[in-house]
């Protein structure tokens, strides 16, 4: 209920005037249809603006009319990731529907063939949806949007998610297939390093490597990218994400860190805290390797201390769950207890699971359960990746908007339920990109 009056609200604006277009054989001032195509209630999103203008910084803009101009096929490739089981040509004509009743199809254009947008594609390559991706892609919680923050910090989570694409030559040789013990997996794999935001599951930014890629890398390499991080975020990671290099990162941007930490993680205790933590310090790896061995190779000299290389300070919290055998060490560079106390550090880092929950809802939901990719090309799965991104964010947006209405937590309401209507809104509104507003802003 919540989510639909939301979703609705952003055709309020230009619903009105659809009825009153010209019902001719061409649309209002003579434009065709694949000038009218959008993505109905995620186009308040995904402007036709915003797309032209994406294209013309990634260098796709046509120098010549097509079939399938690049803005089209943008929009296609957004349409095959909420349509994820159709085939090409049933999602273009999903896409266009909602326009055939009003009569607007000029009468040279048709939906084109399978093959023809197969080409479009790869014509318009990965660039353009990425860069449109981390365009739109920013948290969007508010300070009212429950479950979002800890401390006055926003929560994000950084995780790693590999997913299976097409067995081709060119997906093998670029992205590889996992190996185990028995040998390599079926499919070759692309890793997707994400950061998420906890409270939304908005998924803000993304770094993608080949299936036996380590994730510190490319996790490294998010946190440290400018404009993803910023200061007032509270950064969650799990351990097999940890890295003494990410941590580094984190704080280079601004932002505080809560992450778990192997228990074999040298974490002397230089001051206990009122609240059952304590205060350490994390040396710089290579520079405490060298003094270790300087310590054991010359014991007649002074030994050198940890705290007194190059390194990070760092408050430990360490807890275990009721009914648990594991004991959790998470560190955290907010060093002031009474800040963020130890319970509240612990809950922080349990948020993490939300990361999980959001690809979860793009592996099962949007793609579909036991579904891979449908590229048969690097570039390609690329661009399909940035393209359930970017859906999946808006989705998600639409979420956020509805549940701080509604007063809710974001988690109360149902994806799947949105996804569904979200499609309902691209095959049953005229789906037309949002008109002008008049003169008086009506």
């Amino acid at each position: 209920m919540w989510i639909m009056a939301v979703s609705l609200s952003g055709h309020s604006r230009y619903s009105s005037r659809v009825a009153e277009e010209d019902s001719g054989a061409a649309a209002p001032g003579g434009a065709s249809l694949p000038d009218r195509i959008a993505l109905g209630v995620l186009t308040r999103l995904v402007t036709r603006e915003l797309v032209d203008d994406v294209l013309a910084v990634t260098g796709r803009r046509e120098q010549r009319k097509r079939l399938l101009p690049a803005r089209v096929v943008v929009y296609f490739v957004l349409a095959l990731a909420l349509f994820y089981g159709d085939s090409y040509e049933e999602v273009m004509r999903k896409l266009v529907q909602g326009l055939s009743f009003l009569a607007i199809w000029k009468r040279e254009w048709h939906v084109p063939t399978a093959s023809a947008l197969a080409q479009a594609r790869e014509r318009l390559g990965s660039e353009p949806l990425r860069e449109l991706f981390e365009r739109v892609a920013v948290p969007c919680a508010q300070l009212s949007t429950a479950g979002a923050w800890a401390g006055g910090r926003r929560l994000m989570a950084i995780d790693g998610v590999r997913l299976d694409v097409p067995d081709t030559p060119a997906n093998a040789g670029f992205f590889g297939s996992p190996g185990h013990a028995r040998g390599a997996g079926p499919f070759p794999q692309v890793l997707v390093v994400a950061l998420a935001e906890c409270g939304t599951h908005a998924v803000t930014a993304a770094e993608t490597g080949a299936a036996n890629d380590a994730e510190h890398p490319l996790a490294v390499a998010l946190a440290g990218t400018p404009g993803n991080l910023e200061p007032g975020m509270l950064v969650t990671a799990d351990r097999g994400i940890y890295s003494y290099d990410l941590l580094t990162a984190v704080r280079g941007a601004g932002a505080d860190f809560a992450v778990r930490v192997s228990a074999r993680l040298d974490l002397p205790v230089l001051e206990w805290l009122p609240d059952g933590s304590y205060r350490s310090y994390i040396a710089q790896p290579q520079l405490k390797g060298r003094a270790r061995l300087r310590n054991h190779s010359r014991p007649h000299l002074p030994p050198v201390e940890l705290t007194d290389l190059p390194g990070i300070r760092v408050r430990v919290v360490d807890y275990d769950v009721p009914g648990g055998s594991e004991l959790f060490t998470v560190v955290t560079s907010v060093l002031d207890y009474q800040e963020l106390p130890a319970p509240e550090i612990a809950a922080a880092y349990r948020q993490r699971w939300e990361i999980e929950l959001a690809f979860d809802e793009v592996k099962t939901h949007q793609r579909g359960p036991a579904a891979i990719l449908r590229s048969r090309s690097p570039d390609l799965v690329l661009q399909e990746l940035y393209g359930l991104l970017t859906t999946h964010y808006a989705i998600r947006q639409l979420m956020t908007e509805a549940a701080d209405q509604a007063e809710l937590d974001p988690d109360q309401l149902s994806f799947t339920r949105t996804l569904h209507i979200v499609r309902r809104q691209v095959t049953a509104q005229a789906a037309f990109s949002p008109l002008p507003p008049e003169p008086d802003g009506s």
